[in-house]
């Protein structure tokens, strides 16, 4: 403390001990909004993630969000940390869920009934024939009229309950007022990245299990099912940034003690690891 003050000048006290304890500063609620939603979307996404059965390193190709118009600023300056985060290629923000979600109506008739008595029936009707702008103008709070025996009609967000489905190929979830919707079909490209990615870590692993320094140069001997061949030599550049490999060499037959036989689903493949020693 004397010797930071003795710099600084800032304070008065001779000892720290006889300070104040220092005052909290006023909060950043812009930094507050986007630290939120990016948390509330990757929340979202890794529920999803455990649902499909799709491992977080697997990589996936997009994820679509939607959020009210207070939000999409913060979510889109926040877009590359979400990206990194989820392990997800590209972002798109929507002003709604409707190009996500499939939506219908039902007849909330609770509501209904009281209101329309012996036409509760052809009001029914009518909202189960509702269309997805007719709904969403609903669930914003506007009301809609039905025309039912030459007459019109006004129902509102209270007289319908919205009947929600995935389109097919996605997950969604909601929390409210952020919906998340991620494309869960997976292609080569994007298999054998999550396979490379999986191969990443089964060496880090066995680098420390062997008591390497995180500074050793390796050399990487492999061998294994002909998917898992093809993505290691796919992203051989990737694999060897990632674990300081100056080379990797398909092969079975090295085993200087660090050799591990490994299962990723239905891919096995061996993985031989050895430390290059620099002669001085």
């Amino acid at each position: 403390y004397q010797n930071l003050n003795s710099v600084t000048g800032k304070e008065s006290y001779e000892s720290i001990h006889l300070s104040e304890y220092p005052k909290v500063g006023k909060t950043d609620k812009e930094l507050e909004l986007k630290m939120d939603i990016a948390q509330r979307v990757v929340y979202l996404t890794r529920a999803m993630r455990a649902k499909e059965n799709l491992k977080v390193r697997q990589p996936l190709k997009k994820i679509v969000i939607a959020v009210e118009p207070g939000m999409r600023e913060a979510l889109a300056i926040m877009k590359d940390v979400i990206l990194d985060e989820v392990n997800i290629k590209e972002l798109v923000i929507l002003e709604d869920d409707s190009e996500i979600v499939q939506k219908s109506a039902k007849a909330n008739f609770k509501s209904i009934g009281p209101r329309f008595g012996k036409q509760v029936k052809q009001v029914a009707a009518a909202i189960t024939a509702l269309g997805k702008s007719e709904i969403s103008k609903l669930e914003a709070g506007e009301e809609i009229s039905l025309s039912i025996d030459d007459s019109e009609l006004t129902i509102t967000k209270e007289d319908i309950i919205v009947i929600s489905s995935e389109i097919k190929g996605w997950a969604v979830e909601s929390d409210g007022t952020v919906t998340v919707a991620i494309d869960k079909e997976l292609d080569e490209q994007l298999i054998a990245e999550g396979l490379a990615r999986e191969f990443v870590n089964r060496v880090q692993n066995m680098r420390k299990g062997a008591g390497f320094e995180v500074t050793d140069k390796i050399k990487i001997y492999y061998s294994g099912s002909e998917l898992m061949i093809d993505a290691v030599e796919l992203f051989n550049q990737y694999i060897a940034n990632e674990t300081l490999a100056e080379s990797l060499q398909q092969s079975g037959n090295e085993n200087n003690g660090f050799k591990q036989d490994w299962e990723i689903g239905e891919q096995t493949f061996s993985i031989n690891i050895e430390k290059i020693s620099f002669k001085t």
